[in-house]
């Protein structure tokens, strides 16, 4: 019996269908990627399967007794709480059994009734039988593999990559029967990637995960549910043999959604053309077979991401210098070593090392956010600089796109607004819609199409490809690339930096 069975899922977005009629199911061997560009629904497929959101129609049922363990990246977090606290929290019912044992034992002590000795008894057994005396350690092993090595920190101290992996280490403690994932890896590193990845391939349960780091599904999944022409295809195998068997499904299906068109277009030439007169009959018979045909779903029309990052001439080489700077908070370095490292102009700098080492904070200082702990940096006079931050964070997330860029640019006519928000792919219903429903991957294009009226010779781009699609990722690549200005960019994932474009890499693991 499968875990979940999805059957006649429909799901729409403002006149715009997600899916409809879908039907999948999730068996307790699968191992489970979610694929298809931004926008589809991935995000809201996962709402759909954790209750969080009801489906238009269909239905989702899951097998009795399952348990979910869904990672919700906006779990509330209490001040005052530790990590080890925090964690901890995964094994409350536990920790409320060791409560009532010890009652029992000190009623016992104070009526000698054999009846709360036989009850501790029990307690004591099921505790041991679920490795209670061993969870400091399972917690030690989890937090490390995850990069936490003060557990006895502030949760209101973690940064929003580091919030984002604590989330996730309570779920893996946790370890429900099925785990549902959106985008885990987006603020994870390389190494802790590689200890996920293992961690999943070990688990024992089914997992669902959405990610557009496909280096990283294509290690952990043995099946792929595609979103594509308002429905979703299951695929069983690598994730390579499902893409390439979802571009032959692809061009199947335009062959044959061209091929009804033409035959409509034809019909309903025929039935314009007599509806009156002797062959009225025939046309009223066409209409009705016409009035009974299962329409195929167009292809999707979204537009691919094509755009440029301006540029703002200057005379100076040499952009940015660093000299002998130390990083960090209230005078604390976080990486031992100075840097020292320049950035040229047309010079293409990677920032990489394990989350919380200090990237963000590098630029953060960059930027005058922050003092240094000991050193400095120069830029030239002449450097126009724009940031990308990597957090999805708004003024007001009612607003529509188009609204938020009239409030950031004034002066700007909105057909060019516009026309930036069209480059991103971003179609004209999503520019009127409020930020707060678009998926992840859309709101990172409004951020970029921002940048587009923002010129600049030097860019410090912060995690860009998180959310992304792989075509959009391909684009942003390519505006890079084709940037004449100095770019400092950190980015966790590895087919992101793939060729020779990179000029330069800091690895604040080795500094």
């Amino acid at each position: 019996m499968s875990l979940l069975t999805v059957e006649g899922l429909g799901q729409g977005f403002g006149d715009k269908t997600l899916y409809e009629d879908a039907n999948f199911v999730l068996n307790k061997e699968d191992h489970m990627g979610v694929t298809g560009q931004n926008g589809v629904g991935k995000s809201t497929l996962i709402k759909i399967l954790t209750g969080e959101i009801l489906p238009d129609g269909g239905s989702v049922k899951w097998q009795n007794k399952v348990t979910v363990g869904y990672l919700d990246q906006y779990a509330k977090l209490t001040p005052g709480l530790t990590l080890r606290g925090f964690l901890q929290t995964a094994f409350a019912g536990l920790y409320e059994e060791e409560k009532r044992l010890n009652q029992l034992y000190v009623d016992y002590g104070e009526s000698g009734d054999d009846k709360l000795l036989a009850k501790a008894g029990a307690l004591q057994t099921d505790l041991e039988e679920h490795n209670f005396y061993d969870l400091d350690t399972e917690i030690d092993q989890v937090a490390r593999g995850l990069g936490f090595a003060r557990l006895d920190q502030d949760v209101s101290e973690l940064s929003g990559g580091q919030r984002s992996k604590l989330i996730l280490a309570k779920l893996l403690l946790e370890k429900p029967d099925v785990l549902v994932l959106d985008e885990p890896t987006n603020y994870l590193d390389v190494g802790h990637i590689d200890w996920l990845v293992d961690y999943l391939n070990a688990f024992a349960g089914a997992f669902i995960v959405v990610s557009h780091d496909y280096d990283f599904l294509g290690r952990i999944t043995n099946c792929v549910i595609d979103i594509d022409f308002g429905t979703i295809t299951r695929y069983t195998g690598t994730l390579k043999q499902a893409l390439r068997q979802k571009e032959a499904n692809r061009v199947t299906y335009l062959k044959a959604y061209a091929n009804q068109q033409r035959k409509i277009a034809k019909t309903e030439a025929y039935i314009r053309k007599n509806k009156a007169g002797t062959r009225a009959k025939s046309a009223r018979s066409r209409q009705k077979q016409l009035d009974k045909l299962e329409v195929l779903t167009p292809p999707t029309k979204g537009k691919k991401a094509n755009f440029t990052f301006p540029y703002v001439a200057t005379a100076s080489n040499l952009l940015l210098q660093t000299q002998d700077l130390v990083i960090g908070y209230g005078g604390q370095a976080l990486v031992k070593t100075a840097f020292n490292f320049s950035v040229a102009n047309g010079e293409k700098v990677a920032i990489t090392g394990f989350n919380g080492i200090g990237k963000t904070t590098l630029l953060k200082t960059l930027l005058g956010a922050l003092d240094p702990v000991y050193g400095g940096f120069e830029m030239s006079p002449t450097v126009k600089l724009a940031y990308f931050k990597q957090d999805l964070t708004w003024p007001n997330q009612n607003m529509t796109p188009l609204q938020y860029l009239a409030s950031e640019f004034e002066q700007v006519k909105p057909k060019e607004l516009r026309q930036a928000l069209a480059r991103m792919g971003l179609t004209a219903q999503l520019v009127m819609s409020p930020l707060k429903e678009l998926s992840g991957g859309e709101q990172e294009k409004v951020k970029l199409a921002k940048m587009q009226f923002e010129p600049a010779n030097l860019l410090f781009l912060d995690e860009p490809t998180n959310h992304l699609d792989n075509e959009t990722k391909d684009s942003l690549r390519k505006a890079i690339m084709a940037f004449p200005g100095g770019i400092i960019v950190v980015s966790h994932e590895r087919d992101f930096f793939q060729g020779d474009w990179v000029d330069k890499v800091v690895d604040l693991e080795t500094m």
